[in-house]
């Protein structure tokens, strides 16, 4: 794919300036961590329009626009959003996210007509994509009204916070703060979920299979939906961990050994495919099936998972494979049967917002000598600080109970809502003077950055406001173009409303 499709795509979309900065930075690969490119790309663009910027210590970028004419003594005004994306895609696509650009594509919403944007069996990146295409926009766009500007790019939101976490107070001017990774057009968001990471490590003595005949069988669960641990858990969305789990479990399979087991592939990411290496006595495999047919009837009902697929297939390991003893085994599964997933409570002070949850995200295998080391890692969620440690206490607790190590990290804070926000009024009236409705002012189970940077810079007032996106942190992300053109006119209104006396 060349650079110049994405750019051909979109060209019909409008706003035609937001989209043709979308389409720039969806050529450039932007993984967690590895943000040199996108970093490049936005320090380039930034040269090209004569604007100042700088960089810190951690590569967070900043960019200095000056106020219309007429407008240089408003306050500052910080538009933030984030540099990375998350990489998932199709079983059995070729794509690579370090080196191909995502593949943009425009198509019908066949119930609605609207014309939606998503790209080619991966991820979009509209998160946080068009937060950063908005922010480029409003500082180059003709003929919009606003104070002085910085453009707070920053890095590893999805896996980590690390650029946010690493802020420095003198860093940024502005005490006033648009975040630009809300994914509802008609929602303000005022709070956010705190979280935190737990990594646990399983070590296991391995060899040959235990006595006995004995069929080797790949056991393979596919076709979820998967999506963003935090906006989507509510929706309780199949797990592919948890179910490649109640299948080998539920299937009474005599002589069970696991030789290999992996699933997940981002931490924030619901889990949509996972697989084991297996060997069962002989005369098992039949019971597996029928395990697989019955777990799969069940996830349906319970999480509608429509594409969930759920195959045992004989499978022909080499001599070089090692396999868990049968106990070994048990105690692995069990393990992973008892870690919570999904909603694990919902908040008593604000009806209908999840308060914590955690997700079982991802399972993988690694050899170190003649043992075998399994690991797993999950991502705990809430607005309660007591209710986060407590969840990971229990993951934990769980952990050491099947003889694991258990690392925590990563902790990020919730951001506490505050309705008495000057900049909330402020978005609150424009959003009911431009479409002549009131706009919904929430809270969101999802992490969002202005917490860290609230704590990062003392007195900083801020909201999130962006584009309605939907199936972020999966391959079914999309974005619709009548929500992105309705966000810009709102984006342009507030800041207009905002450099006024």
């Amino acid at each position: 794919m060349n650079p110049s499709d994405n750019l051909q795509t979109v060209a019909q979309l409008t706003p035609s300036l937001v989209w043709q900065l979308f389409a720039g930075i969806s050529d450039v690969p932007r993984p967690s961590k590895r943000e040199e490119r996108i970093r490049k790309h936005v320090r380039n663009w930034a040269a090209s329009k004569n604007l100042v910027y700088r960089e810190d210590d951690v590569g967070n970028v900043l960019i200095e626009v000056p106020a219309s004419t007429g407008h240089e003594n408003a306050p500052i005004i910080v538009l933030q959003a984030h540099l990375d994306m998350v990489h998932e895609k199709n079983s059995g696509t070729t794509h690579d996210f370090d080196n191909d650009p995502i593949r943009l594509k425009i198509v019908k919403d066949q119930a609605s007509g609207r014309t939606i944007v998503r790209a080619t069996d991966t991820t979009l990146g509209a998160d946080n994509g068009m937060g950063v295409a908005m922010a480029m926009a409003v500082a180059i766009a003709p003929d919009i009204t606003h104070g002085p500007l910085e453009l707070l790019f920053t890095l590893d939101e999805e896996d980590g916070m690390t650029g946010a976490k690493a802020l420095q107070a003198d860093f940024i001017k502005g005490r006033t703060l648009l975040n630009l990774d809300t994914e509802e057009d008609d929602t303000i968001y005022v709070g956010c979920a705190g979280g935190c990471d737990t990594n646990i490590s399983l070590r296991f003595a391995t060899g040959d299979r235990d006595s006995g005949p004995s069929d080797e069988v790949l056991v393979k669960v596919a076709g979820l939906r998967g999506g963003h641990s935090g906006t989507e858990i509510h929706e309780n969305r199949g797990s592919a961990i948890k179910l490649l789990t109640r299948t080998l479990l539920r299937s009474g399979a005599s002589g069970l050994q696991v030789s290999d087991i992996r699933g997940g592939s981002k931490r924030n990411a619901i889990p949509r495919e996972a697989s084991a290496l297996i060997a069962v006595s002989v005369g098992s495999f039949d019971a597996l099936r029928a395990s697989a047919d019955q777990v799969r009837t069940q996830a349906m009902t319970e999480s509608a998972e429509a594409n969930l697929a759920i195959t045992v297939e004989h499978h022909k390991c080499d001599k070089s494979h090692s396999w868990l003893t049968a106990e070994d085994t048990k105690r692995l599964l069990t393990c992973l049967a008892a870690l919570p997933q999904g909603v694990l409570g919902m908040s008593p002070a604000v009806p209908g917002l999840v308060q914590t949850s955690n997700n079982v995200s991802t399972i993988g295998c690694r050899r170190d000598g003649s043992d075998t080391v399994v690991e797993v890692g999950t991502l705990s969620r809430s607005s309660n600080a007591s209710c986060l440690d407590n969840t990971c206490e229990q993951i934990a607790a769980v952990a050491r109970l099947a003889g694991g190590a258990v690392e925590t990290g990563n902790e990020y804070a919730g951001w506490d809502p505050d309705l008495d926000s000057k900049v909330l009024g402020v978005a609150r009236r424009v959003y009911e003077e431009t479409f002549n409705e009131a706009p919904k002012v929430e809270a969101v189970h999802a992490g969002l950055e202005c917490g860290i940077i609230g704590r990062r810079v003392p007195g900083m007032d801020m909201t999130s406001i962006g584009p309605t996106i939907t199936g972020a942190h999966s391959p079914d992300e999309l974005t619709y173009a009548d929500s992105v053109e309705k966000s810009w006119r709102y984006l342009v209104a507030v800041l207009a409303a905002l450099a006024r006396p």
